[in-house]
């Protein structure tokens, strides 16, 4: 909600985390990482780096779906291959948040059908997160381990054809009907 400002900085490029990290290099992601980005900001999303302080012990990073800003724990983020696993599982949370209506609502949908998550990512989601959050997480997971995935769906959300892209499940089109969303 932006109340924490202290060590907490806008991340416009990704000069703003190799700029954190001198001694990491950040070339072989540069490219997706900017492509997100760029597609995060056309959304009204936007990312900060943010010190740890602010992150439960070992949390990497939050998406938060009322603000639709996501933060990432710098001390985490040091590594590429870290950077761009929670890069692409907080903005697979994002792309939920597109799912569910509209990115500006506080409400996310699962993307893909349940069963089509392959069931390694629902075990991990299962003994990490609360099975009330298992269907989203298990789906970001997925996401934040699979290159491209995210950057996809979130250039489908900038480019308005979310449900297009990704066939809603029955529950999330009935919704979007109600809702106006899809006629």
């Amino acid at each position: 909600v932006r109340e924490c400002t202290k060590d907490v900085q806008r991340v416009k490029s990704i000069d703003t985390i190799a700029d954190a990290h001198p001694n990491s290099d950040f070339d072989i992601i540069a490219d997706e990482f900017h492509r997100m980005l760029t597609a995060l900001e056309h959304v009204g999303v936007n990312v900060f780096l943010a010190d740890e302080k602010y992150f439960p012990v070992g949390h990497r990073g939050v998406y938060h779906t009322v603000s639709n800003n996501f933060y990432l724990n710098a001390t985490h983020v040091k590594r590429y291959h870290t950077l761009m696993a929670v890069m692409r599982h907080e903005g697979w949370h994002a792309a939920q948040d597109c799912m569910a209506g509209n990115i500006k609502n506080s409400l996310i949908a699962i993307i893909y059908p349940e069963e089509d998550v392959p069931q390694l990512w629902r075990d991990i989601a299962e003994d990490n997160y609360p099975k009330s959050a298992v269907p989203w997480e298990a789906e970001a997971i997925w996401a934040g381990k699979t290159e491209k995935m995210t950057m996809k769906a979130l250039k489908a959300c900038a480019e308005g054809n979310m449900w297009e892209v990704y066939k809603p499940t029955p529950l999330t089109e009935k919704w979007l009907r109600e809702e106006g969303y899809i006629k």
